[in-house]
């Protein structure tokens, strides 16, 4: 419908499969799911803020081209690339390659998602304990708790 982007599909052969109330996903789509259970269908949106968050224009940062000349690379990304990055703690995230040039390489740290509303619709397949091994883990191990790595 108008200018909404489909961007992701699960069915029942590949659901999608996650631990609930862990933080591996959106805080506001886990408040949607809360009390549903085997066979429920929901269907509602979030709006940017609830989601990724609004697009934050001081997300864009100029990094120098030789940062990407280091170990050996010869190649450098290309606009439109989505690059691994690195903070000063340790942390690693993501950005958006927006500008490539002889001395600056422009990036956006922006979740590619934020700024949009995001509508989810579905269906709870299955609702079981998470094992021992996904606890600690900190994801699902499949449907059944013992697919994956």
């Amino acid at each position: 419908e108008g200018n909404q982007v489909f961007v992701e599909k699960a069915t029942e052969e590949n659901p999608l499969v996650f631990l609930y109330g862990v933080g591996m996903m959106l805080p506001k789509f886990e408040e949607h799911l809360t009390g549903l259970t085997v066979g429920d269908e929901y269907s509602f949106e979030l709006e940017a803020a609830d989601g990724y968050g609004e697009i934050d224009p001081g997300a864009h940062v100029d990094l120098p081209v030789s940062m990407f000349k280091e170990g050996g690379a010869e190649e450098l990304p290309n606009v439109g690339d989505v690059i691994p990055l690195q903070d000063n703690q340790g942390n690693q995230f993501r950005a958006g390659v927006t500008a490539v040039g002889e001395e600056i390489i422009s990036v956006d740290l922006n979740h590619p998602m934020a700024g949009k509303n995001l509508i989810f619709a579905g269906k709870i397949l299955t609702v079981r304990e998470a094992t021992a091994d996904e606890l600690s883990h900190g994801h699902a191990h499949g449907a059944d708790g013992h697919s994956g790595h």
